[in-house]
């Protein structure tokens, strides 16, 4: 059976809802390979009363036959029943079934009216049972469009959503328990927290030979990975390919990346907006501007490996081919750090909150013309300005010297509290004595390593 990780919350939130007494309607979506078939498989394996069924990409007809035959397993008496969706539900709600039916947008690939006739017997009987109907979905755009948004048949008829998210960096060190802090948040910062690339790492092998393994060769489980995830849905993905790798040789704004994918300015945001609609890009403003009227939004890459792929993978095939069992050694090793740094930042932003005693209003990054803070948090008690360095070499006070001048350029609109500014180091390797000295003799300045963040779970 496949390693699974936490998720303890959502199958306690499905077993709730399976032992309600009046009718349930789950909806569970998330971006593909995070989990969601084995946590819906979890929930109902030791039930009697429990239907599941995974659509396949076949024709409206088939799709019938073949429910009806896996729920016929549970209940044979359906055998009897009209070959109709709404029949086949009613019949199942008559038993307060429990319902799963998996990747619910191919079944609405060969029949668009599905949703509409859903709605109809939801409404008309199955919401005066005790059935629990669950819908899950990986195509983000399927299940907003059909199910989710407000024009859609299903509105309103849900009574739960799960919306899957990636495991945490503590959570996805249960797949490499071996790995110290630094090669845990490398390993993270490539596979992210996607439970079925996670699986592909053997914990009794080094990271660079597991992603040689699995990313770098051709024979590797997740080599093509990302461009099949693309390629499955978008139907002309070439331009998205490049926008990616833009983002993933670090373009942020929206000039880079059209200058660097040869992309329109004009119509880059169409292409931005549908992959943040899939969760593959996300959009971030500094700390201290409203995100609904900063003009000065920067892109980056959400998903670890995407970006990972972007940067070492594509377009790199045939020197990887060339240089086999060495492409790691040659290719990633040399950038790693650089690679790794604006994760690692993110990590220190999640982290801050758990480290830090004081009331925040919001942490992020901040950026104003050439300044720029890794790590800022908004507390009531005042600014707490940080500095992350992933480097191999020990942190020293000149850099906090360049942290305190960046952080008093900081204008905070939002009722800024009176109180003093707080400057947090992270570093990979440590600090210089001189900078250790001030971190003991200051009460303003507080210096953290890897094992600090690991030990707030973030």
């Amino acid at each position: 059976m496949a390693h699974f990780v936490d998720r303890d919350a959502e199958l306690d939130h499905l077993t709730d809802c399976y032992d309600s007494e009046r009718a349930e309607f789950v909806v569970i979506y998330g971006r593909r390979r995070l989990g969601k078939s084995e946590l819906v498989r979890r929930s109902i394996a030791d039930r009697d009363d429990a239907v599941y069924y995974q659509a396949v990409e076949s024709t409206a007809q088939n799709q019938l036959e073949q429910f009806v035959d896996t729920a016929a397993t549970q209940f044979p008496a359906l055998q009897n029943v009209r070959r109709d969706w709404e029949a086949l539900l009613e019949a199942l709600g008559e038993r307060d079934a429990i319902v799963v039916i998996d990747e619910f947008p191919f079944l609405i690939q060969d029949d668009d009216s599905l949703p509409s006739r859903l709605q109809r017997v939801w409404d008309l009987t199955l919401q005066e049972t005790a059935m629990t109907l669950v819908l899950v979905g990986s195509s983000i755009s399927v299940m907003e469009e059909k199910v989710l948004s407000g024009n859609a048949p299903l509105y309103g008829r849900r009574t739960a959503t799960i919306d899957l998210k990636p495991l945490s960096v503590s959570d996805a060190r249960q797949f490499f328990p071996g790995y110290d802090p630094e090669t845990s948040i490398t390993a993270w910062s490539i596979y992210g927290g996607t439970p079925y690339y996670l699986q592909t790492i053997d914990p009794d092998e080094p990271l660079g030979a597991n992603v040689q393994a699995a990313i770098l060769s051709e024979r590797g489980l997740l080599y093509s990975e990302p461009e099949f995830l693309l390629r499955t849905e978008l139907r002309q993905p070439n331009t998205y390919f490049s926008i990616l790798r833009a983002l993933a040789r670090g373009r942020r704004t929206p000039n880079e990346i059209a200058g660097m994918a040869g992309v329109e300015s004009g119509s880059l945001s169409t292409y931005l907006q549908k992959l943040r609609r899939l969760r593959l890009v996300e959009r971030h403003i500094p700390v201290t501007e409203s995100s609904t009227t900063s003009k000065r939004g920067r892109y980056r890459i959400a998903a670890p490996l995407v970006r990972f792929w972007f940067r070492f993978v594509y377009g790199n095939q045939d020197q990887l081919r060339l240089l086999g069992d060495d492409a790691y050694d040659e290719l990633v090793a040399p950038e790693l750090a650089d690679y790794v740094s604006p994760l690692f930042e993110r990590l220190c932003q999640r982290a801050l909150p758990d480290l830090v005693d004081r009331q925040f209003r919001d942490v992020g990054q901040w950026w104003f013309r050439e300044h720029e803070l890794d790590v800022l948090g908004l507390a009531d008690e005042g600014l707490v300005a940080g500095e992350c360095k992933f480097t191999s070499q020990p942190v020293s006070e000149g850099v906090l010297a360049d942290l305190e001048r960046t952080a008093s350029e900081v204008r905070w609109s939002a009722e800024p509290a009176d109180g003093d500014t707080l400057y947090v180091l992270f570093s990979r390797s440590g600090y210089t004595d001189d900078l250790e000295r001030a971190g003991e003799a200051r009460d303003d300045v507080q210096l953290f390593d890897l094992a600090d963040l690991f030990e707030t779970g973030f």
